[in-house]
């Protein structure tokens, strides 16, 4: 692990959380993410997540096999499956002895001064505490920004601003910014030179794609924050993140 400990808020899309099909969570994937986490956090990390998949968990309850297109179905689907979403958290995270506290945020959250200092304040007494995880979704049945296109993307980079983190880690279905070629571009230190590769488009489980992780990548880098863009789907790339291995594609801080 990290010579000195870290500061890290990891951000995990739907697309890692979903099984293939998309309906539902996959208990397997989640429960080797909280094992990964749960190193971390026993080398003395501290550890927040900001987590999609509510969607998803709550698809199959309300007996819909593909996300749907009206908004208020899928504000239904993230009502009946964030308390789904938790449980399994909660679960997976008891296995490594840690246990779960769920913050459900808006962006208006953290634009009101009173919210804003609430929230940091909330969150670093959670972090203190050294056996919770604290685990944050946007509060979809109230705002839908993220629900419609963000995957809660600029949500972890806010989040990471918010808190004062030293590492934002983005996982994601992909291994990271791909070139015109396929390959995994390594580090980006001009966010004008990588703008012409990144199309608008998105997994078939996500609502952000790699255009909303840039923007979040470019906004936690303004605020003097590195950035991480890796593949969920890959063991073991967490802990090689933390150690300053280069995985996926790297945004330093400026």
């Amino acid at each position: 692990m990290a010579q000195r400990p870290q500061r890290i808020v990891l951000k995990f899309g739907s697309g890692i959380l979903a099984t293939k099909r998309g309906v539902g969570l996959s208990r397997p994937q989640i429960a080797r993410l909280a094992r990964e986490v749960g190193a971390l956090v026993r080398a003395g990390h501290q550890c927040i997540i900001v987590s999609s998949g509510a969607v998803a968990a709550g698809l199959a309850t309300l007996g819909l096999a593909t996300r749907p297109k009206q908004l208020a179905a899928k504000q239904a689907c993230a009502a009946v499956g964030q308390s789904q979403l938790m449980h399994v958290y909660a679960n997976a995270f008891a296995r490594q002895g840690l246990a779960v506290a769920q913050l459900l945020l808006t962006h208006n959250d953290l634009d009101s001064r009173t919210r804003h200092d609430n929230a940091r304040n909330t969150l670093a007494h959670l972090i203190t505490r050294r056996n919770i995880v604290p685990i944050i979704n946007e509060n979809d049945s109230v705002a839908v920004e993220e629900l419609n296109f963000g995957d809660n993307d600029r949500l972890s980079a806010e989040v990471a601003i918010l808190i004062k983190a030293d590492l934002l880690v983005i996982l994601t279905s992909v291994d990271g910014l791909l070139n015109a070629t396929g390959q995994v571009v390594p580090l980006v230190r001009d966010f004008a030179e990588v703008a012409p590769l990144v199309r608008d488009e998105k997994g078939r489980l996500s609502t952000g794609g790699m255009v909303t992780k840039l923007q979040a990548a470019q906004l936690a880098v303004k605020a003097g924050i590195p950035v991480a863009i890796a593949s969920g789907r890959r063991a073991g790339l967490l802990a090689a993140i933390v150690t300053g291995k280069r995985v996926g594609t790297y945004f330093p801080a400026r």
